[in-house]
C-alpha cells in the first residue's frame, strides 16, 4: 500500500503560503530587474527612439537589419572575440598557476593573497586612470624603463597606436582579473585531497602531471564557475576600455559595449544602442548556460563519488 499523507490540509495550506511568501521577494526582484527591462528593451528595439520623442515610430526589424549589415558592429564584435580569447585564457592560466604555487608554499600565504587580490578590489575607473599614466608616451614608466635598458626604439604611445591599443588595455584587464581568479582557486584548493597529491608524487608524477590529473579534476566545478564569470565579462566589457581609450584610437578598441554606449548616448540612437546591448546578451547567455550545466554535472558527480 502506498504511503498516506498524515499532514492536515490546514498545515499543507500554511506550508504553501509560506513557500509563496519566501519566493515572493525573488520573484519581485526578477520581475523588476530582469523581466521589465527585457520587455522594455524589446520595445525600444522595434521603434526608432531618439531619447526625446514620446511616441517613437515603429520600424520593425530595421534596427536588427542595420546591425547585421553595419561594418562597425562586426569590427566591435571582432575586438570582443580578441578580448574573450586572450582576456579569458590569460587570467585563467596565470591565476591557476599562481594559486597552485601559493597553495604549495609553506609561508607567506596571507601576504601573497593580499598582494594578488588587491588589484581586483580597486575600482575599474581607478585602474584605468593609473594605467593610462603608466602607458603615457612621455612620462609613463613603461617607455622610461624601455629607454633605460636600451630598448628605446620599442617606446611608443601604447594607447594611441591602433596596433597596440587593444592589447595594452587587455594587459591592464588581465592584471586586474588575475587576483580574483587566484583567490577563488586558492579557496577551492583547500578542499583538495592532499593524500592523492602525495601518492602521485611518490609514483613519480611531475608538477605538471599532478596539476593536470590530480588537482584540476578536483577543483573543476569551481574552475568552471570562474571561467564562466571571466568569459561573460569578455562579452560585456565596457568600463576599462571607456576610461582608457573610449573605443579609440580610430575605433581600434571599440567593443560592443562601447559601441552601444556611443550609439545610444552620444548619437542619441537609443533604439540602435538597445539592439547592440541585446546582441551582447544573446551571445553571452548560451555560453553561460553551457558552462553552468557542465559545472552542475561535475558537482553532482563529485557528490556521488
Amino acid at each position: 500500500m502506498g504511503a498516506v499523507s498524515n499532514v492536515p490540509p490546514v498545515t499543507r495550506r500554511a506550508q504553501a503560503r509560506l513557500g509563496i511568501l519566501l519566493a515572493l521577494p525573488v520573484a519581485v526582484i526578477t520581475a523588476v530587474f530582469f523581466v521589465f527591462p527585457m520587455v522594455n528593451a524589446l520595445y525600444y528595439a522595434v521603434v526608432d527612439f531618439d531619447g526625446l520623442d514620446p511616441t517613437p515610430p515603429f520600424v520593425g526589424l530595421n534596427n536588427f537589419t542595420e546591425m547585421f549589415t553595419d561594418s562597425a558592429t562586426w569590427h566591435a564584435l571582432g575586438n570582443n572575440a580578441i578580448w574573450i580569447g586572450i582576456g579569458t585564457a590569460a587570467p585563467m592560466i596565470i591565476g591557476l598557476l599562481v594559486a597552485v604555487l601559493i597553495w604549495s608554499s609553506r609561508g607567506g600565504g596571507a601576504a601573497y593573497r593580499l598582494l594578488f587580490f588587491l588589484p581586483f578590489m580597486l575600482p575599474g575607473v581607478a585602474i584605468g586612470i593609473v594605467w593610462g599614466w603608466i602607458y603615457d608616451p612621455v612620462n609613463g614608466w613603461i617607455n622610461r624603463v624601455l629607454g633605460a635598458v636600451g630598448l628605446g626604439s620599442w617606446s611608443r604611445g601604447w594607447l594611441g597606436d591602433p596596433d597596440t591599443a587593444i592589447f595594452a588595455v587587455l594587459a591592464t584587464a588581465i592584471w586586474a582579473t588575475c587576483g580574483f581568479v587566484i583567490m577563488i582557486i586558492l579557496s577551492a584548493l583547500r578542499n583538495v585531497d592532499v593524500e592523492l597529491v602525495d601518492a602521485a608524487r611518490i609514483d613519480g608524477a611531475n608538477a605538471g602531471q599532478r596539476l593536470w590529473h590530480i588537482l584540476l579534476p578536483q577543483i573543476m566545478p569551481v574552475f568552471l564557475m570562474v571561467l564562466t564569470l571571466t568569459l561573460v565579462g569578455g562579452f560585456s566589457v565596457f568600463d576599462i576600455i571607456f576610461i582608457m581609450t573610449g573605443g579609440g584610437p580610430a575605433d581600434a578598441t571599440e567593443v560592443l559595449g562601447t559601441y552601444a554606449y556611443s550609439s545610444a548616448f552620444q548619437l542619441n540612437r537609443i533604439s540602435y544602442g538597445t539592439v547592440l546591448a541585446l546582441l551582447i546578451t544573446v551571445l553571452a547567455v548560451p555560453f553561460t548556460i553551457m558552462l553552468n550545466r557542465l559545472q552542475r554535472r561535475l558537482s553532482l558527480q563529485g557528490l556521488g563519488a
